[in-house]
This record gives structure tokens, C-alpha cells and sequence, in this order.
């Protein structure tokens, strides 16, 4: 796992500032001085211009116009903006957790509850909560979504690759939630009387959701979340943004539940895909429509909870089209299934309800990238995996479970001159 110092390459705007408080009963108190809050650059899409602090591009605010709640765009929706292959675009994306029903829908409120001020909430969750957005907690997925953006030239059986070029942390906590019915153990935890009669979002305390607000904090100049045991002594982990949705428009009219992955990305929730890493993802609809948002400061293999640690980032992606046949494109074409990419790994991905099926897809797509993009038999395929490559489950908390590999990029480059 990186580190942000060692993940984020705008760190000019990095969250500085005065160390902030915890209470002992885990919320947020403001010390002497402000934290940097990166409230939305604009409330409109528009261009970018280049300096020390963006590489030009298009920027793309979340607002009730530009986001959709619980869903992912599908075949039918308008994109924002068409950009050219290549494009760089910027997001402001916003995390769910502090908004959702079982929260009051009404962020101010909820994180006041936490000691943290009104400035320091973010302007575009107050308007989305806000908002006449239609949400239903039980039947929709938790996540605002921003986009899609249309890439030009993009068809059906083309590969979008997405490079992530910065994830910089807007707020300096975010929340980790437990809820009924939900995680990895759904009848254990919440360990509550479960969710009562009533329960909405002007009882949300009812839902008996279990959400834990989490501080970050530097330390040797390491961003870390800080967590408290019994006794208030401190639990510290280092944080590594990530997006968990990326992903493009599936070829269908229906209404496309945010929660579970799929060949088109989306909620894949793979916490290897930080700064610098690579998404390659399937094209199945005129012009991609990519979308992207769940973010994320840190989330551990599994995400065994329900959700990670939830809070907004700003995502900075280089939006390039592969055209079909593209030798660019691992395992070749047809491309049918996310494969990722980072400086040290390929990332084959299996998706399925079936944890099971999820490893044999992950494995496969293993074994035909390295038959097609690397010239390795089958066998000898299969054989180094099985002695060098590490699989992990992704999460198993999203509908369709998922397990990635982790094929290193060293041990196929000769050693020395």
C-alpha cells in the first residue's frame, strides 16, 4: 500500500494545516488555524487551464444536473461534454457516507454531530443532499455518480483506457459504515437490536446503522486515519485514495444498480487502482460514457464492513480510446472483461456472486493475458501463477464479488544490461 505523500503528485494542495482533535468520544474538534476544505473549483463543466496545479483539461463539478444517485448511466444518457482521445479531465467527486437517508440526508447536520463546522463540509453534498434528487435507500445503490463524458470516435468492441493521473483528499475525515442486511457477516453485525419500524430519513436513527467518523491527520508527513479502541488509545493506518467506480455505460435501457461490478467496471472497489495505476475496461456503447465515483481514503481487501473509508476526492483522469485491435490492449482482442495495470503489476479481475467463479474468471483472464500479450503457453501460464502470482479478494460486499491478481511485471524483464 502506498502512502499519500508517496501516492499523490499534487501534493503543493495536499490537506495542511493545524492538527485537529479528537474528542474522546471520536469527533472532530478544530484547533487553532484551518484545514484546507477544496470546495468545488466550479459549479459548471468547463476547461481547465494548465498550471502547477492542474495539466489542463476539462473540469467536472458533482451537482444535482451532473450526478446520478444510486445508478450508473446506461446506454441512453446524455453525456455532459465529448471529449477527444486523450483528454485529461478533472473530477470533484462526493462520497454518500454523511448524506444517505439513515444519516439524515442533511450533511451540515450530521457531521456537526461529530464536532466538525459548517465550513468545513463541502458546499456540493450539501446541495445534492438537498437536492430533488429521488433516492430510495432500500432499492438503490448508495453512490452519486458524476458524468458520463463521451469520448470521441469511441464504438462497441473498443477498450477505454483510464490512467490515474491524481486523487487528492477534499476534507480531512471521512466515515466507515456497518448496515443491516449488509457486509460480510450481514447477521452478525450492526451488533444492534436491527432496524426499527419507522425508520427514515427523519428517524434515521432508527435504521440502527453503525458509522464510524475517522479524522485524518500527518504524521512524518504520512496522511493516516486515526480510529480509537476502549481505552482512546489511537488505531493508525496510513490512507490510499482510490476511485471505487469507474467505469463506462452498459448496452442496456434498463436502470443499472450502482452496488454490483460488472464487464463494464464500475463499483469494482480494487484498491490497487490509486495514483498512477491504469483501468482498461470494455467498450460497449457509442462514445464509452465514462463515469466515475465512491471514493475512497483507504479500504482494506475485502472491504469486509460494507463500505471502506468513504470521503471525496479530486480525481484527475487521462481518458485515451483504444480502437479494436489495438496492440496496446492486454490479452488482445476482443477485450470482454476490466483489467487493470500499475507500475509493479497486471491486475486480471473476476466478477461473480459466486467468490468461487470470481477466482476462476480472475484466474483465466490471467492465463490469456499472458498467452496473448506475453507469448507464454497455457501451461507454463498456469504453472507461474501458481507459484508466483498472489490473488486477492477485492471486496465481498458488492452483489458480484470480486478477486484480482497481481502478476509482477519483474518477472518478465531480464535482469541487468
Amino acid at each position: 500500500m502506498r502512502t499519500i505523500a508517496a501516492s499523490i503528485v499534487l501534493a503543493a494542495i495536499l490537506i495542511v494545516g493545524t492538527m485537529l482533535l479528537l474528542t474522546q468520544s471520536g469527533t472532530y474538534a478544530q484547533g487553532n488555524g484551518n484545514r484546507n476544505i477544496l470546495q468545488a473549483l466550479s459549479p459548471n463543466v468547463g476547461e481547465l487551464s494548465s498550471s502547477p496545479l492542474f495539466q489542463g483539461g476539462v473540469y467536472v463539478p458533482s451537482t444535482p444536473d451532473s450526478v446520478m444517485w444510486g445508478a450508473l448511466p446506461n446506454r441512453d444518457a446524455q453525456p455532459l461534454l465529448t471529449i477527444p482521445s486523450g483528454s485529461v479531465v478533472t473530477f470533484d467527486t462526493v462520497s454518500h457516507e454523511g448524506i444517505l437517508e439513515d444519516q439524515g440526508r442533511d450533511p451540515r447536520r450530521y457531521f456537526a454531530l461529530q464536532g466538525v463546522p459548517s465550513e468545513h463540509v463541502l458546499d456540493d453534498a450539501i446541495m445534492i443532499a438537498a437536492s430533488d434528487l429521488s433516492h430510495d435507500f432500500d432499492g438503490d445503490g448508495p453512490h452519486v455518480v458524476t458524468g458520463p463524458i463521451a469520448i470521441e470516435g469511441a464504438a462497441p468492441g473498443d477498450v477505454l483506457k483510464i490512467e490515474v493521473l491524481a486523487l487528492i483528499p477534499r476534507v480531512p475525515y471521512g466515515v466507515i459504515s456497518s448496515r443491516h442486511g449488509k457486509g460480510a457477516l450481514p447477521d452478525v453485525f450492526p451488533e444492534n437490536e436491527g432496524r426499527a419500524e419507522g425508520a427514515s430519513v427523519e428517524q434515521p436513527g432508527l435504521y440502527n446503522s453503525v458509522s464510524v467518523f475517522t479524522r485524518i491527520e500527518e504524521v512524518a508527513g504520512d496522511s493516516v486515519a486515526v480510529l480509537y479502541n476502549r481505552n482512546d488509545e489511537e488505531i493508525r493506518f496510513p490512507i490510499n485514495p482510490f476511485m471505487g467506480i469507474m467505469g463506462v455505460a452498459p448496452n442496456t435501457s434498463e436502470v443499472v444498480n450502482s452496488v454490483p461490478p460488472a464487464a463494464y467496471g464500475g463499483n469494482l472497489d480494487i484498491n490497487e487502482l490509486g495514483v498512477g495505476s491504469i483501468l482498461y475496461l470494455p467498450i460497449q456503447v457509442a462514445g464509452a460514457l465514462f463515469y466515475t465515483g465512491d471514493p475512497h481514503y483507504a479500504q482494506g481487501d475485502g472491504e469486509v464492513a460494507l463500505t471502506a473509508l468513504e470521503a471525496p476526492l479530486r480525481a484527475t483522469f487521462r481518458l485515451t480510446l483504444l480502437v479494436a485491435g489495438n496492440p496496446e490492449i492486454p490479452g488482445g482482442s476482443p477485450f470482454t472483461q476490466p483489467f487493470g495495470e500499475t507500475e509493479e503489476y497486471w491486475i486480471p479481475i473476476g466478477l461473480d456472486p459466486d467468490l468461487d467463479e470470481a477466482m476462476k474468471q480472475a484466474v483465466r483472464e490471467g492465463i490469456e493475458f499472458l498467452s496473448t500479450s506475453l507469448g507464454v503457453d497455457r501451461a507454463t501460464a498456469y504453472a507461474y501463477m501458481s507459484a508466483a502470482t498472489d490473488f486477492e479478494v477485492s471486496q465481498v460486499v458488492d452483489r458480484n464479488k470480486g478477486v484480482h491478481g497481481l502478476i509482477r511485471k519483474s518477472d518478465f524483464v531480464a535482469a541487468g544490461p
